[in-house]
C-alpha cells in the first residue's frame, strides 16, 4: 500500500493538456458496476519526479510531466470505494512510456477477477494512448488518422478533413503494398511475411533514433537499407533455392507465413509489446484552406509520392522495368528472349523490402508509433487494396490502397470508429463479385 491519503474529489487538479512540453498520464477508473471511482489515489514516478493523483467525479486522473521516459503508476488499494478489488492484482503497478505531446493511458480494471476485460478506451475527452495498432485494434494515433481527423471539427469541414486523411492513409498503405504486389507479379507468390518487413522499418527507424541518436532522415535512409539487405537475405537464402528445387507456390506461402510468425516473435522479444514511438516532439499542424496537416504528415506524403512515382517511372521507361514486366506477363518467353529472370526476381526483392520498410518508418511517422506487430495488422489491409486495384498491377494496387483509405476514413461518418477497417473489407467483397480481377486488373481464361 502506499500509504496516501484519499482527497475529496473537487482537490483533483484540472485536466492536463498536452504540448511540446508536456505530457499526460492519465486514466478513468469504473467500478465493478460501471460507475466512477471517486477519491482513489494513484502515484506517479519516473524522470520528471514524482506525482500524486487522486481520480475526480468522473472517475478521470491526469498528471502532467515536462520530461519523456518510463513511468510507474501505482494504484493506493487502500482507497479504492467499499468492496473493490482490483481484478488483476499483479498488474499494479503499471509501467507506461510517456513521450512530450502525448497521452499515454494508464487503465487499470475494478470487480471479479472472471469478469470482462479490462476498458481499452481512452478518458473522455482525452485521444488515448498514442500507439501503434494492436492485434485486435485497427492503427489509430494523435498524429495519425485520428489525429488528423480529430482536427476535422463538424460540418463539410469534417468530411474534408476526413477525405484528407483517407488520401494520406491510402498513399502510405500504397507504398507499404507496392512491394508485394511486385513480387506476386513476377513469381506469383503472396507473401506473408511482407508485413513484417514493414514491421522492420519501423523498428529500425525507432532504434536509429531513440537509441543511437541518429537524425530522423539518416534513419529513413537506414532502415530501407535494412529492408533491401534482409529482401536480398530472403531470396537468396530460402526462396530462390526452393525456385530451383521446384518447390511449389502454395509450399512457398506456407514458408512465408513460417517467416512472418519467427519475425513477429523476434519483434516481441527484442523490442516488447509497448507503442515505440519514432519521434518524442508532436508536429506543427498546417492550415491548408478548411483543413490541417501535421509538418510531419506532409513529409512523409512527399518522400511517399515521389518514391511511387520513381517507381512507376522505372517499370514504365527503363530497361529494367520493361524486363521486369516482361517475367511478370511470361516468364518462360523472357528467359528465352535473354533476360536474367533469377536477377529480374533477385532485384525485385530487394526493391519490395526496401519499399516495405520505407512504408513502415512513413506509416509510423503517420500514426504515432510502432510496435512489434504493426505491418502484421497492416497485412490484411495491404492485401485488400492490391486485390481491389489488381493483383500484378502496381498502378492498380496504388488505386486500390486510395480506395481503401478513403473508404476507411469516410466510413467513421456513419459508423464506429471500430469498424471502419471492416467497412473497407466489405467494400473489396462487393467490388470482387461484380469485377473478380479487380479494378486495374486483366480477366484470365480458367479451363
Amino acid at each position: 500500500m502506499l500509504g496516501l491519503v484519499a482527497a475529496p474529489a473537487t482537490a483533483a487538479a484540472a485536466p492536463c493538456v498536452p504540448d511540446t512540453a508536456t505530457a499526460c498520464i492519465q486514466g478513468t477508473l469504473r467500478t465493478s458496476a460501471g460507475d466512477p471511482a471517486v477519491g482513489v489515489a494513484l502515484a506517479v514516478e519516473g524522470p520528471a519526479g514524482s506525482f500524486e493523483a487522486v481520480t475526480n467525479d468522473a472517475g478521470q486522473w491526469s498528471v502532467a510531466v515536462t520530461e519523456s521516459g518510463e513511468y510507474t503508476v501505482t494504484l493506493d488499494e487502500a482507497t479504492l470505494p467499499a468492496g473493490e478489488t482490483l481484478r488483476d492484482p499483479a498488474s499494479n503497478p503499471k509501467t507506461v512510456q510517456a513521450d512530450l505531446g502525448k497521452r499515454p493511458g494508464a487503465l487499470f480494471a475494478l470487480g471479479d477477477p472472471g469478469g470482462a476485460p479490462a476498458p481499452t478506451t481512452p478518458p473522455a475527452g482525452g485521444d488515448g494512448e498514442t500507439s501503434a495498432p494492436t492485434a485486435t485494434t485497427a492503427p489509430d494515433a494523435e498524429s495519425g488518422a485520428a489525429g488528423e481527423s480529430a482536427a476535422a471539427g463538424s460540418g463539410n469541414n469534417r468530411v474534408l478533413q476526413l477525405i484528407l486523411s483517407g488520401l494520406v492513409f491510402g498513399l502510405l498503405l500504397a507504398l507499404a503494398s507496392v512491394g508485394a504486389n511486385l513480387i506476386y507479379g513476377t513469381t506469383g507468390l503472396s507473401n506473408f511475411a511482407h508485413g513484417d518487413l514493414v514491421t522492420l522499418g519501423g523498428l529500425v527507424a525507432f532504434s536509429a533514433v531513440r537509441w543511437w541518436g541518429l537524425p530522423l532522415w539518416s534513419s529513413i535512409i537506414l532502415a530501407t537499407i535494412a529492408g533491401c539487405i534482409i529482401g536480398w537475405l530472403l531470396d537468396a537464402g530460402i526462396f530462390a533455392p526452393l525456385r530451383r528445387r521446384g518447390v511449389g507456390i502454395t509450399q512457398q506461402l506456407i514458408v512465408t507465413i513460417g517467416l512472418a510468425l519467427a519475425m513477429l516473435n523476434l519483434y516481441l522479444v527484442l523490442y516488447g509489446a509497448s507503442p515505440l514511438p519514432i519521434v518524442s516532439s508532436i508536429s506543427e499542424r498546417i492550415q491548408l484552406g478548411p483543413v490541417s496537416m501535421s509538418q510531419q504528415t506532409m513529409l512523409s506524403v512527399v518522400i511517399a509520392g515521389v518514391v511511387l512515382a520513381a517507381v512507376a517511372l522505372v517499370l514504365q521507361r527503363t530497361r529494367i522495368g520493361r524486363a521486369t514486366r516482361a517475367v511478370s506477363d511470361n516468364p518462360a518467353l523472357a528467359a528465352a528472349s535473354g533476360i536474367k529472370v533469377a536477377s529480374i526476381i533477385r532485384g525485385v526483392w530487394v526493391a519490395s523490402s526496401g519499399l516495405a520498410s520505407l512504408g513502415g518508418v512513413l506509416m509510423g511517422l503517420y500514426l504515432g508509433s510502432t510496435r512489434f506487430n504493426f505491418g502484421s495488422v497492416l497485412l490484411l489491409l495491404m492485401f485488400a487494396a492490391i486485390t481491389l486495384g489488381g493483383l500484378g498491377s502496381p498502378l492498380g494496387g496504388l488505386l486500390g490502397a486510395l480506395v481503401i483509405g478513403l473508404v476507411v476514413e469516410l466510413s467513421t461518418l456513419i459508423l464506429p470508429s471500430d469498424l471502419r477497417y471492416a467497412s473497407a473489407l466489405v467494400i473489396l467483397i462487393v467490388v470482387l463479385l461484380v469485377r473478380p480481377q479487380g479494378i486495374l486488373g486483366r480477366a484470365q481464361r480458367i479451363g
